[in-house]
């Protein structure tokens, strides 16, 4: 990355507060399901001075390198910490952790039953956005999915007289297995204007990715540790599909392999089929018979995998090979971090990659 700009917005108006903020230790990114972070300090004299450009509650700060805009959210906090002004912010989903539904039923939208949690997501949003001063202009993708909320015995509600958080509503609904995921994301329109966005992802945010990689010796900067642990392995995986009762889906794929017999559970419930089933079992289980996990790395920009050439919510190929471990796996991208002094480099957080199944369910 080239030149970086940081510049502020007032959040209803679209009024451009400052153009150009002379900051410094700024990191900033993205993460899944969640509102990704900002920070940065100011020479206090100029803070002091501009504190009008850097309101909580009023100002969206922006990073932007080279034309492409990198990272948006609204300044939650500015103190001085320790000789220094701090500023703090967070992405467009933490509007949501201060507001409430007042009306009731996101204003008449609900009850749901056996509804797409995506279309509650849009509605919370579209409720939030109605009231005064409330349109934060953050648009939420179209996408759909099969995953469903409520039910006619147990209807989703949000009941005004509990004040609920619509920030927590909206994470309810992304946090059962199988459930749309989501990120914040900014960029620049044609017109020059601003696209604040939710991206929504089903069954998943982001996907399995052939076309890049990340290798000591090659984009990672320092062999990072693989942790080994007893938690995540198993040799056996029970496999339940769909039915009720004792009628079920099951299937059991054991493994021999010299250790205690360690088992799991994949609940599958809309496979139908058996032999599925244990297809799908049987690949789970290989994967959970491979030990190892890396949690973080820093990568550095390389043909392999240019800076920002992921998404969040993506699974790339990582190995490691140092005078301890020699390991390779898959790890999904759960948060990317960037700190501009450093503009050809990205610290990722990881977790180990999902059963996640790239086909339809009775592939």
């Amino acid at each position: 990355m080239g030149r970086w700009r940081y510049f502020t917005q007032d959040a209803l108006t679209g009024e451009v507060l400052h153009p150009a903020l002379p900051l410094s230790d700024v990191e900033f990114g993205n993460e899944l399901n969640g509102p990704g972070s900002f920070s940065a300090t100011l020479v206090p004299r100029w803070a002091a001075a501009n504190a009008s450009v850097l309101q909580p509650a009023k100002a969206l700060i922006y990073a932007e390198a080279d034309g492409y805009l990198r990272w948006g959210g609204l300044i939650w906090s500015c103190e001085p910490e320790d000789g220094e002004f701090r500023l703090e912010a967070a992405g467009w989903s933490s509007y949501l952790t201060k507001r409430h539904d007042t009306h009731g039923e996101l204003g008449g939208r609900g009850p749901y039953v056996f509804q797409d949690p995506c279309v509650i997501i849009r509605a919370i949003w579209a409720y939030a956005q109605e009231q005064p001063d409330g349109d934060l202009d953050v648009v939420v993708d179209a996408t759909t999915s099969s995953a469903k909320a409520g039910t006619p015995a147990e209807p989703w509600h949000s009941y005004w007289y509990e004040t609920p958080v619509l920030g927590e509503l909206m994470d309810d609904l992304v946090s059962e297995d199988g459930a749309p995921q989501y990120t914040n994301l900014s960029s620049f329109q044609a017109n020059g204007s601003i696209l604040r966005r939710l991206a929504l992802g089903y069954p998943r945010l982001g996907t399995r990715r052939t076309d890049i990689s990340f290798s000591t010796g090659v984009n990672i900067v320092e062999a990072p540790a693989v942790t080994y642990s007893g938690d995540d392995f198993a040799n056996t995986v029970i496999g339940t599909g769909s039915g009720e009762g004792t009628a079920t889906r099951y299937a059991v794929d054991p493994h021999r392999d010299g250790r205690l017999r360690m088992e799991t559970v994949l609940a599958l419930p809309d496979v139908n089929g058996t032999d599925v089933l244990g297809r799908r079992a049987t690949a789970e289980r290989r994967r959970l018979q491979v030990l190892g996990d890396v949690q973080s790395i820093t990568i550095r920009d390389h043909p392999n995998a240019p800076i920002s050439s992921w998404q969040i919510g993506d699974d790339v190929r990582v190995t490691v090979n140092n005078q301890w471990v020699s390991w390779s796996g898959w790890s999904r991208i759960t948060a990317d971090s960037y700190r501009p002094e450093h503009p050809d480099q990205a610290v990722l957080t990881l977790r180990r990659a999902d059963s996640f199944h790239y086909g339809s369910p009775e592939d």
